[in-house]
């Protein structure tokens, strides 16, 4: 076979209808949109939602819950995940992105305690859960809130 022979496999491809192109063709004339209505006009039809003039369900439906302006996203990072680095290094946010642990701090560094550390590690960050905090200093370790 060479480049030139190749075509698609036989069904895998379907020819477009071609809409308005005579009485013979089964969708001529009014192109399969029927007679007239606003759905049969070109740009016609409603938005999704709309339930033609009546109060829609979303206006229907009581509203529940807040969702806070001020809200904090910390990025999370497992003890675990801190094996890869040596032993008394400083593991700061900037280091973890700038190895690649993490690609952004968002409103901070949140460490948690699942999994084991082996190392003796020195880290700063905005929060820590006490898991991981006592798993830190299991290791000899020290935790900075920064």
């Amino acid at each position: 076979m060479k480049l030139h022979e190749l075509k698609p496999a036989f069904g895998s491809t379907k020819t477009r209808n071609r809409v308005g192109r005579g009485p013979a063709s089964g969708n001529g004339k009014t192109s399969g949109r029927g007679q007239k209505g606003q759905k049969s006009r070109s740009g016609g039809g409603v938005r999704p939602g709309f339930e033609g003039g009546q109060n829609p369900i979303y206006k229907r439906l009581p509203k529940r819950g807040f969702t806070n302006p001020t809200r904090k996203e910390y990025t999370v990072v497992n003890v675990e995940t801190l094996n890869r680095f040596d032993a008394e290094t400083e593991v700061t946010p900037e280091l973890l992105i700038e190895k690649g642990v993490i690609s952004k701090a968002n409103d901070g560094v949140k460490i948690l305690g699942n999994g084991k550390l082996e190392k003796k590690l020195n880290v700063k960050a905005n929060k820590f859960s006490a898991s991981a905090a006592k798993a830190i200093e299991a290791a000899g370790g020290k935790t900075e809130v920064i």
